[in-house]
């Protein structure tokens, strides 16, 4: 059976993931590749679309690189690359502009969304065509699956529907892509807002739990987190949302049942319950900051990782570019 390949990218935005990223997305990156083909890709080029620092951006770039391998991203067994590394993205990018439609971008949620926030004067062409670089980024490797969250399925149908497109215009030349639609990872809520998603656009960064933050400083948020009337230890989303998040947390990184825990810890209070919650977030988290820290001090180390992967990537889309260009009638 031959594997199937899987792409997906994340930006470089922050200068580190969270633990909502991590469980909620790139834990099932590491699992799936194995028995897949896959290409992770960090989507430099799409942060563009948004105010940038250029010492703080290259920074955060390779902060992003370091923690994707320590986390478990495998250069041996994935294709890990930057996606400024390979020419062909931006290639590719402006013929799918040329082919989608001015009203079918418009209807893109997200771009809606963000240029609502700033208002339509102030919102980048970069974000209205932000879309047609996402498909690019997908159809140059010819994925047969692209992990997204429910958030991106307008964008895989839109990638679905340039392709459709062009194999109909100018012959058999894409594949059309699936989303992935990774299965409900858990979801992570904000330590001292459990009714909102932990984000790195939250108000404060201290219910944020990051990847790269020291162990005493993520201990002190666990223990600092906001919890609910009562003393009892259970899971009841609705009436103790901040207990039912710090279970979610425990579990996932512990593999004990929710149900198990809150048999621990009947008859406790809450003060034992953060303290446990500490210590194996701490723990899980302590080798994967190791290695990430590890991985940025040898910066060159790093950067030729991430040129391997480029060339890897380069071959795959260099040969799709070159069928879309032959089938498009451009002059070789």
């Amino acid at each position: 059976m031959t594997q199937k390949r899987v792409l997906s990218g994340i930006q470089p935005t922050s200068d580190s993931f969270h633990l909502g990223n991590y469980l909620g997305a790139l834990k099932q990156w590491v699992e799936l590749q194995d028995g897949n083909d896959a290409f992770y890709c960090i989507v430099d080029l799409h942060a563009l679309t948004g105010e940038i620092e250029p010492a703080l951006f290259r920074k955060r770039t390779l902060a992003s690189a370091a923690q994707l391998i320590a986390l478990g991203i495998s250069p041996e067994k994935s294709t890990l690359f930057v996606q400024s590394h390979v020419a062909e993205h931006n290639q590719l990018g402006w013929i799918m502009e040329c082919l989608a439609g001015f009203g079918e971008a418009s209807r893109m949620t997200q771009f809606k969304d963000k240029s609502a926030k700033g208002g339509a004067d102030s919102a980048r062409v970069g974000l209205f065509t932000y879309p047609m670089l996402q498909a690019a980024d997908i159809l140059l490797y010819q994925a047969h699956y692209v992990p997204v969250g429910e958030d991106q399925r307008q964008h895989i149908e839109l990638t679905r529907d340039l392709a459709t497109r062009f194999n109909s215009r100018f012959g058999e030349t894409f594949r059309l892509p699936e989303g992935y639609i990774v299965k409900a990872g858990a979801k992570i809520y904000d330590l001292q807002e459990p009714t909102a998603k932990m984000s790195k656009s939250s108000g404060s960064v201290s219910g944020v739990l990051e990847l790269l933050d020291s162990p005493e400083v993520n201990a002190k948020k666990i223990k600092s987190a906001a919890t609910d009337a009562g003393r009892e230890v259970k899971f009841d989303e609705k009436e103790k949302p901040g207990i039912s998040n710090l279970l979610t947390i425990h579990s996932s990184l512990s593999g004990r049942s929710i149900a198990d825990l809150e048999n621990e810890f009947v008859g406790k209070g809450y003060g034992d319950f953060k303290g446990a919650v500490a210590e194996v977030v701490v723990e899980y988290l302590r080798p994967i900051r190791q290695k990430a820290l590890e991985l940025l001090e040898d910066e060159r180390h790093l950067i030729d990782l991430l040129h391997e992967g480029a060339e890897k990537a380069r071959v795959v889309a260099s040969s799709t570019l070159s069928n879309t260009y032959k089938n498009l009638g451009l002059v070789k």
